[in-house]
């Protein structure tokens, strides 16, 4: 477990966390020999302890940090330190754009083009090195607060493909973007990418996945076997050249969807353009499944007329040898007779299995659960127990403003899905329109926070934020609320959203020598930041007596507790010829 203060590998001094997740914790660092801020992404679970895939992990991060470009979030290094398997990246200032989706719920076209211009423009440089990332996701793309794009997690991304992974948050998160190569076990290409951005760009222009299931096959399958939504049904006037590039690059065949990530890049910068105002709606060169309807029924058709035509001939050839083996005595005969007989008796079976047992078998076997919401729970169970499943023992409860409280809200699986008779259903039950009444938090601790809103089944986002121009630091304190987007006295149902903003302190080294600190105000500096200072003097003419003319730390660097500070005093050469002992300083 990396712990605050904590420093990787003698190198990387751990400032705090700053993100976790199924497969790795991320945290802000300080690297004492470059200076400067980085994020430290560090393996977590059964992940650090599957040598494969640490391998794959290590050496796919390694290949990821030969990608330079704007788009992309840097890999500085790759490490090991006593069993805990890190990345060293480009600290980013921003926020993923599942975040930017929760707060907005959806974005302009004009937005989206703009992120999907960025993310192409990213992957580019990636697959002009045969990199594929395998895992794009709004989870996987941060947006900084000028609108620049960052693609993360190409190493971790790449690794997790080659490993079988069990974390469910992990699966359920990918899988929407999954493409249908990959769902049906091949392996990923470049254009496996190129259907995930696709997926991505209909989520962010409406605010929803174009697949939604219970579970992960269920959703996989759909994206095997169920056409895309038109995005039209959605958003009416959105241009249908930004619909193409959607429908282009979420084919179902890869032969149909762009080669990679830089053609379409070249498609989405003209699509706005008032020349593909009028586009037409795109149609595929190639079948969008292995096989083709239409020819397999034609197929059919035409075997049925062969069969026809063969029954026909046999049963003509066969009254003539039934002649002939008369005249060949009695024994013939008979033999004859059981083979016609024995083949008209297996066309029975075959056709009766067919059209009768099968189609019974189905229909028996599934069933489609039916709508109880609104219903007590007795007459919910009733209902559900006459249609043949099972009923949880166990209820869950939910807030609503339609559904009156002690009625059913819900089940899962949901009302409409076919399943399996036998299947177990959950019941949920409306608690009624529960409101929640939001206090003034600001001067509380964030976390305390946060989990008290938490448990009532709120949103809860924390952000930090600048301290105003003229407020005096020293007036907050790191984890204290200093602002809150929702105003004392707002009432928020379940699922609604509230932000706790708390200061941004992550302090700077002054500038010493410009700014002409004196020593005790540098000494103050570092008592309140819990730095160790040591002073050295310095006989000089150049400097009146006691200046500060040199420090060890660059003016605007960030201040981590429990660095070393040396600065450097100017005094007035001593006449004796014995130099004193320089001054030490607090250690």
């Amino acid at each position: 477990m990396i712990m605050k203060g904590q420093k990787i590998s003698d190198r990387y001094q751990i400032i705090k966390s700053i993100g976790e997740g199924g497969m790795a914790n991320v945290y802000l660092a300080y690297d004492t020999i470059l200076d400067r801020n980085v994020a430290v992404k560090a393996l977590r679970g059964d992940l650090a302890t599957d040598e494969k895939f640490v391998r794959r992990f290590q050496r796919e991060a390694l290949s990821a940090s030969s990608l330079s470009n704007p788009n992309i979030v840097e890999v500085y290094d790759v490490g090991e330190d006593n069993g805990e398997y890190y990345i060293v990246m480009e600290y980013v200032e921003g926020k993923h754009l599942k975040n930017l989706l929760k707060k907005r719920g959806k974005l302009t076209v004009s937005e989206v083009v703009d992120i999907a211009l960025q993310i192409t423009n990213g992957l580019s440089v990636a697959h002009d090195s045969y990199i594929i990332h395998r895992d794009i996701k709004p989870q996987n793309i941060l947006i900084l607060d000028n609108g620049l794009i960052k693609i993360t997690d190409f190493g971790i991304a790449v690794a997790m493909n080659a490993t079988q992974l069990t974390q469910t948050n992990s699966v359920m998160g990918s899988v929407h973007y999954l493409p249908p190569e990959q769902a049906s076990g091949k392996g990923a290409t470049l254009q496996s990418d190129i259907y995930s951005i696709g997926i991505l760009m209909y989520e962010l222009l409406t605010g929803k996945l174009p697949f939604r299931g219970d579970n992960a096959v269920e959703i996989a399958l759909k994206h095997l076997k169920e056409p895309m939504p038109s995005i039209r049904d959605e958003i009416p006037d959105i241009p249908q050249s930004v619909e193409n590039i959607i429908l282009k690059a979420t084919a179902k065949n890869p032969k149909n969807r762009y080669a990679d990530a830089r053609e379409m890049h070249e498609d989405l910068k003209t699509c706005l353009d008032e020349s593909r105002a009028n586009e037409l709606k795109i149609t595929f060169k190639y079948p969008e499944h292995d096989y083709d309807d239409t020819k397999l029924l034609k197929t059919v058709k035409e075997n049925k007329k062969e069969e026809k035509k063969e029954i026909k001939k046999d049963n003509k050839e066969g009254e003539d040898n039934i002649a002939k083996k008369v005249n060949k005595g009695e024994k013939s005969q008979n033999k004859v007779l059981i083979i016609l007989a024995s083949i008209f008796v297996g066309l029975v079976v075959i056709i009766t299995t067919i059209f009768v047992l099968i189609p019974y078998i189905n229909s028996s076997s599934q069933s489609a659960i039916p709508d109880v919401s609104g219903y007590t729970v007795t007459e919910a169970i009733n209902a559900l127990q006459d249609a043949g499943f099972v009923v949880a023992d166990e209820q869950r409860e939910e807030a609503s403003e339609t559904i009156d409280e002690g009625l059913v809200t819900k089940t899962s699986p949901a009302a409409g899905s076919i399943r399996k008779e036998g299947t177990e259903i959950t019941i949920y039950v409306s608690l009624g329109d529960i409101t929640i009444e939001i206090e003034n938090y600001v001067g509380e601790n964030y976390a305390e926070v946060k989990g008290r809103l938490e448990a009532l089944n709120l949103n809860v986002y924390v952000e930090s934020r600048d301290i105003p121009e003229g407020d005096d630091p020293s007036d907050y304190e790191e984890g204290i609320i200093m602002a809150q987007s929702v105003e004392a006295g707002t009432k928020l149902s379940e699922g609604d959203s509230i932000t706790l903003y708390i200061p941004s302190l992550d302090n700077k080294y002054p500038d010493f020598v410009t700014d002409e600190y004196t020593v005790a105000e540098v000494e103050d500096f570092a008592e309140d930041y819990e730095i160790t200072l040591n002073i050295v003097y310095e006989d000089t003419t150049e400097y009146a007596p006691g200046t500060i003319i040199r420090q060890s730390r660059a003016a605007g660097s960030t201040v981590v507790s429990g660095a070393r500070l040396t600065i450097t005093v100017a005094r007035e050469p001593s006449s004796s010829e014995e130099n004193p002992e320089d001054s030490g300083g607090l250690e």
